[in-house]
C-alpha cells in the first residue's frame, strides 16, 4: 500500500506542475491574444487555471476535482496556448524568425541550389 501512496503523491505533484505552468503561461500572455485567438479571455484562464491549481493541491486524485483541473490544464496547453502564442505573432515552431519565408532555412534562404 506505500507504493501506491507514493505513486499518488508522485501524480498529484504532476497535477500541480501542469497547473502551475499553464497558469503562469497564461498570466504571462497579452490579453489581446486571448481574444484575437477566440479563446475565451484571459481573466477565464487565470482563474480556471488557479482553481486546478488548489484543487489539485487539497484533494486526493481519487477525488473528481482533480481530475476535472487535470482536463482545464490540458485543454489549456493542448488547445489554448498554441492558439494565442500564434495569435500573438511568436509564430508556430522553434527558432522561426518574423517576416522569413516558408523556405528560410536555418542559415537563410534556400535557393536550391542557384
Amino acid at each position: 500500500m506505500l507504493g501506491f501512496a507514493g505513486f499518488l503523491g508522485l501524480l498529484k505533484i504532476v497535477l500541480m506542475a501542469l497547473a502551475a505552468f499553464g497558469l503562469f503561461d497564461a498570466a504571462f500572455r497579452r490579453e489581446d491574444a486571448f481574444r484575437a485567438a477566440d479563446k475565451q479571455n484571459k481573466v477565464f484562464w487565470l482563474i480556471v487555471l488557479a482553481i486546478a491549481l488548489v484543487v489539485s493541491y487539497l484533494f486526493s486524485f481519487l477525488s473528481i476535482l482533480p481530475i476535472v483541473g487535470l482536463i482545464a490544464s490540458i485543454v489549456y496547453i493542448v488547445d489554448v496556448r498554441p492558439a494565442v502564442k500564434q495569435a500573438s505573432g511568436r509564430g508556430s515552431g522553434w527558432g522561426r524568425r518574423r517576416g522569413g519565408s516558408s523556405s528560410d532555412g536555418p542559415y537563410g534562404p534556400y535557393n536550391g541550389g542557384r
